[in-house]
Parts: structure tokens; C-alpha cells; sequence
């Protein structure tokens, strides 16, 4: 099978290469997929700005069908429309992983980076990841229930949102929109924001529900909000850019004692105002993946159409196109791209 590989450490070092289809073992399930959405991590992983274990197969955003079951494996069957989360290797003996946490797991590798990904025809993963969708799911929309079920962890499970906060979400990218769709499934009033590049992500955004849509290029943030939320500033501030001058506004923005939640990863060290922290009482929240729950909050709130996920696909191409899906990606030429094996 044709698969999209990560053939070695360094910038660049991506091709569309001829790769064995793999069959599943004991506890596996072997999954036909549909679609695979590109991350701002396979983008990294491109520019080796992120660590991989190649030769692998890139690609951890997908949904498909069960095409095979290893021994062991029950509730299962081939045809079924499924999605799996991302780790595929844990220790299975620590603190986290007794938990459930396996991203925690100081052993964890995950599928296009660690393991063989998804921008193939076919991935074997454990069954202990895999979630069977509902039936007549969209299966490209559900591609997108990895990104959700990150959006999910962080204003679900880490942050206490209540019905009316007024919020900040920073960054207007896939993850940004679709945190910003939790939070209205939440009852929180929001103001996404985004720079001039993002400006056809800020009329999705706006098309999807957001209270309101900002440019900081062309706006004052500061204004914008006054209008907004209390004169002491917004309750919580999700920061989903991974821009450090996005921080600095989410800081700033923050009422004393609010909540800032971090999801963007910046991928560098940098200097900002962190003596607000102390100065405003203010919790800070770190936010990273998702769990069992998080996947099972994600499709449900995708199959009540409280999170839309189709709006977000710009474009599906044949994996034969991905250095056009990765281009346009980067260049933000639009919010998602994803990759179809089988067209």
C-alpha cells in the first residue's frame, strides 16, 4: 500500500513510498481508513521540530471501517465505522496509565510519530482505543473527533466552565474553533480571536457561533472586550495558538482570579508577563491530548450536531496530493485538510 512515511530524522525527509499493508495481532484491530486529517503536528514533524521514530508513517487524525480483528478481540467486526485515539504503546504499569492516562505515560508513543499513522489505506491499532461511531456517521467529519476530543479535555474535563462565562479563546485555528464550539455547547459566551492571515478561519468562526470573531491586526482587543465581558475582564482564556503574543493578551484579558488554559504548544522558550499569574490569583491549566472520556464526550456532541465538524474541512485529497495538503495547510489556505488513501 501507498503510505505517506517520515523516512528519517531532519527537516524535510517525507515521501509517498510503497510500504507493506500490515495485518493485525493479538488485541488489534485493523482499520480501513476513510479519511485523515493534517495536524499542525505533522507539520512539525516535517520540519523535525518534533520528535519521531522513523521510518513511520505519519498521520494520527482519522476515521474508517474495521477491515480485520486479531485474536482476542470482541465487540468488533469488519464494517464497523470506528475512530481510535493516539497512543498505541504505553507501560501499562504507572500512576497514569492505571488511571487511563496514557499520554501521561512516560513510555507513550502514539500513532504517526511512535507507530505506523494513518495516512495510509490501512492501521493497525490496540482495540483498547478504538470507539465505535454511531450509525450513518459521517465518516470524513469524524475524522476530525481526535482534534474535538482534545477541545473536549480542555474546556470539559480540565476547566470548569459554567453557563454564561464570558470567554477568551486565542487562536483561531482547528483546535481554537472547535474549543470554541465546547464552550458554546457549555452555555459561555465567546470571543475568538486571530490575526489577518486567519481571516477566512474567523468568518468559520463566526458562521459557527462565536459571540464574537476578532482580528487583532486591525482590531483593539482591549475595546473589543470592554463591549464584551466585565469591566474586571473575561472569566477564562483558552490560549490555542501557540503564539506568545497571544498568551501575553490572554493574561491581560483575564479578570483577577480567572482561569487561563493552555492548549497551543509554542515549541520554544520565550519571555512574557507571567507576574499576573501572582498578581490575579489566576489558575493556570495545562491541557494535552485527551482521554477515554474525551472521545466519548467528542463523538457525542459531533452526532448532536453541538460540535460541527464538516464546516471545517476546506478540502479532501488523494494521498497522492499531500505535499498540496501540507502546503495549503501551513499557509493556512483554508481551516482543515485531510487526506483520502482510497480516492
Amino acid at each position: 500500500m501507498e503510505a505517506v512515511v517520515k523516512t528519517a530524522r531532519g527537516p524535510g525527509n517525507v515521501a509517498l513510498r510503497e510500504v507493506p499493508e500490515p495485518s493485525p495481532g493479538p488485541g488489534q484491530v485493523k482499520i480501513a481508513v476513510r479519511a485523515a486529517g493534517i495536524c499542525g503536528t505533522d507539520l512539525h514533524i516535517v520540519k523535525d521540530e518534533f520528535p519521531s521514530w522513523p521510518p513511520v508513517i505519519l498521520g494520527h487524525e482519522f476515521a474508517g471501517t474495521v477491515a480485520a480483528v486479531g485474536e482476542g478481540v470482541g465487540g468488533l467486526a469488519p464494517g464497523d465505522p470506528v475512530v481510535a485515539q493516539t497512543p498505541a504503546v504505553w507501560c501499562g504499569r504507572c500512576r497514569h496509565c492505571a488511571s487511563g492516562h496514557f499520554l501521561m505515560c512516560a513510555a507513550k508513543r502514539s500513532i504517526g510519530y511512535g507507530v505506523d499513522g494513518a495516512f495510509a489505506s490501512h492501521i493497525v491499532v490496540p482495540a483498547a482505543t478504538v470507539h465505535r461511531l454511531p450509525p450513518g456517521m459521517d465518516l470524513e467529519a469524524a475524522a476530525l473527533c481526535e482534534p474535538t476530543a482534545c477541545a473536549v479535555r480542555a474546556v470539559c474535563e480540565r476547566a470548569r466552565v459554567a453557563a454564561g462565562d464570558r470567554v477568551l479563546v486565542a487562536g483561531a485555528g482547528p483546535i481554537g474553533l472547535l474549543v470554541m464550539q465546547a464552550l458554546k455547547a457549555q452555555g459561555a459566551r465567546v470571543c475568538l480571536t486571530g490575526t489577518r492571515a486567519d481571516a477566512q478561519r474567523l468568518e468559520t468562526a463566526r458562521a459557527l457561533g462565536a459571540d464574537a470573531a476578532v482580528d487583532v491586526e486591525r482590531e483593539d482587543l482591549r475595546e473589543v472586550l470592554k463591549g464584551f465581558a466585565d469591566a474586571d475582564g473575561v472569566d477564562l482564556a483558552f490560549e490555542c495558538s501557540g503564539a506568545p503574543p497571544a498568551l501575553g493578551a490572554c493574561l491581560e484579558a483575564l479578570r483577577r482570579q480567572g482561569t487561563l488554559v493552555q492548549v497551543g504548544l509554542f515549541g520554544r522558550r520565550f519571555e512574557n508577563d507571567y507576574e499576573q499569574v501572582a498578581m490575579k490569583e489566576l489558575t493556570v491549566l495545562g491541557s494535552y491530548g485527551h482521554v477515554y472520556s474525551s472521545w466519548r464526550r467528542a463523538i457525542a456532541l459531533i452526532a448532536a450536531g453541538k460540535i460541527q465538524t464538516r464546516p471545517l474541512i476546506t478540502a479532501i485529497l488523494p494521498l497522492a496530493r499531500w505535499e498540496e495538503a501540507f502546503r495549503r495547510s501551513e499557509a493556512k489556505d483554508g481551516v482543515k485538510f485531510l487526506l483520502a488513501p482510497g480516492a
